[in-house]
């Protein structure tokens, strides 16, 4: 049975977590200055950038830009010191629909859900024979992951026939690795198959990380596998494969805000990304986490307990091409610099239609979780403190893997935040916690044209900036370590620091 506390109108001493007494600050004037129509401004501001920039704000777009210059300008009237921090990104976008047809033994067209174009494939119309380079068929279901080594070195693709299209699986090495080997040998194209075990038998939908300048498509195993049984029983199988692509390095740009008030040695850092998928305006994902932190900035410091500890607010680029802008704010961190940073407050999505309360599980207590780095349990203790302090049920998700908190757990920071829900399907379980529609996306819309403010939960958007305003508080006001029980790593460079951040 969860814990209940009764929110406070004044400041009260309450332990917020087994492993750590400390005092509970009010987090009543942060939490009222903090509105949803402010907040809604900025997301009306968003999607009329988005409607006159191609219905996106994809990374390294127009409308990207435009997104990184209006927080820069909201932020600038706030008094804090604000800068962009540039870093350059392999860009990509599909421009048409892709072709994928098998033209001999006997025709076929591949559909949408039998194959799909690679990340960073390139553009191309061609036509040629299908060639097998070193692939393991039939795969023992029984194998280990990652047992096929097909083109995955030069010498595969010894006596490879130059004009022809490049038959490859999925296995030891990186796509990208395969495929400038089958460019380097002259293939035209490249279709890259699923490896065949269970659970890697669907249509590959992977990325090469960087531009590459020959068609690239990815199928199944099966599809994969009756193509080498065409050429092994020497039907000689061709293809006509067509992509129209945009893969290129571009520029985008991290936004870092940080407030005129604080000790540094002691810094709070909240995140959000300001950067939407290619196919629509992204104004749930993650424009309402990029609209809350804007409300919350705006008034740390001017409402509320005057903050003890520095706050930094980061809205990071990239994140949609794979955490990239996160990846690289932490990077450029200066062992110092990662020192001072005691907690990580990771905001995306937190206004999704058919919602649930998650908060992620930073000690990893349910099974199967991974844990966040020590001090992440206290992070999660604040949010679900706050939650049952108001009857509102709530659910644990794990560190995943996607979204920006990664940089810094990878680093040894402790992290935590809230989310209400992407593609996963509402479970009957849910429902009963949340409401909503069983059976339903938590975000219908999630990367889609339709992630428009008409996506956007109130409800949702009111309980989660309560949430993030009261923790947000007692991160900025908290005078001992973020503690859990756990003991604190942060790495600097090839070492890790154990000890209680920050230091001196």
């Amino acid at each position: 049975m969860r814990r209940v506390l009764l929110a406070a109108a004044i400041v009260l001493a309450l332990p917020v977590s087994a492993a750590h007494a400390a005092d509970r600050f009010n987090s009543a004037p942060l939490r009222k200055a903090v509105t949803v129509p402010n907040m809604l401004q900025h997301s009306f501001a968003l999607q009329r950038i988005a409607d006159n920039n191609n219905g996106t704000r994809v990374a390294g777009s127009p409308g990207n830009d435009k997104t990184v210059n209006y927080i820069v300008q909201q932020m600038k009237q706030t008094g804090w010191k604000v800068k962009k921090q540039p870093f350059e990104f392999p860009f990509f976008q599909e421009l048409a629909d892709p072709v994928f047809e098998r033209t001999a033994p006997t025709p076929h067209t591949y559909t949408s859900d039998e194959f799909q174009t690679m990340d960073y494939s390139g553009s191309g119309d061609v036509t040629g024979k299908i060639v097998p380079v070193d692939v393991t068929v039939p795969m023992d279901p029984n194998a280990p992951a990652s047992t096929s080594n097909s083109g995955c070195e030069a010498a595969d693709f010894n006596g490879f026939p130059a004009g022809s299209i490049a038959l490859v699986q999925r296995g030891t090495c990186n796509f990208v690795v395969k495929v400038n080997n089958a460019k380097a040998a002259g293939a035209t194209a490249v279709i890259v198959f699923n490896e065949g075990q269970p659970g890697r038998d669907g249509v590959v939908a992977g990325t090469l990380g960087e531009p590459v300048t020959i068609p690239a498509v990815g199928t199944s195993y099966a599809a994969g596998a009756e193509l080498v049984g065409m050429y092994r029983d020497n039907q000689a199988p061709a293809a006509h494969i067509k992509t129209q692509t945009l893969s290129e390095t571009r520029t985008t740009y991290n936004v870092i805000a940080d407030s005129p008030f604080g000790d540094p040695d002691r810094t709070v850092v909240v995140s959000a990304h300001n950067d939407s998928v290619a196919a629509g305006p992204g104004i749930n994902d993650d424009g309402s986490g990029t609209a809350m932190d804007l409300e919350l900035a705006k008034n740390l410091g001017k409402q509320g307990p005057y903050p003890r500890n520095h706050v930094r607010f980061l809205w990071v680029g990239a994140e949609e091409e794979g955490l990239l802008g996160s990846h690289y704010y932490v990077d450029q961190l200066s062992d110092k610099q990662k020192l001072q940073i005691i907690a990580m407050l990771d905001f995306d999505m937190v206004a999704s239609p058919n919602f649930a309360r998650q908060v992620y599980d930073g000690n990893g207590s349910e099974a199967g979780n991974p844990a966040g780095p020590g001090g992440s349990g206290f992070i999660e203790q604040l949010f679900t403190d706050w939650f049952d302090s108001v009857n509102q049920a709530h659910e644990p998700i794990p560190f995943d893997g996607r979204s920006d908190y990664v940089g810094f757990t990878d680093a040894g920071i402790p992290a935590g935040g809230i989310f209400t829900g992407a593609e996963k399907i509402k479970t009957q379980e849910e429902f009963e916690m949340f409401g909503g529609t069983v059976g339903a996306p938590l975000d219908p819309c999630y990367h889609q044209a339709c992630d428009t403010t008409n996506n956007l939960n109130l409800q949702a958007f009111v309980e989660m900036k309560d949430a993030a305003a009261d923790v947000l508080t007692q991160l900025s006001m908290i005078k001992g370590p973020i503690r859990d029980g756990r003991p604190v790593k942060v790495k600097l460079g090839n070492k890790a620091f154990k000890g209680d951040t920050p230091l001196r």
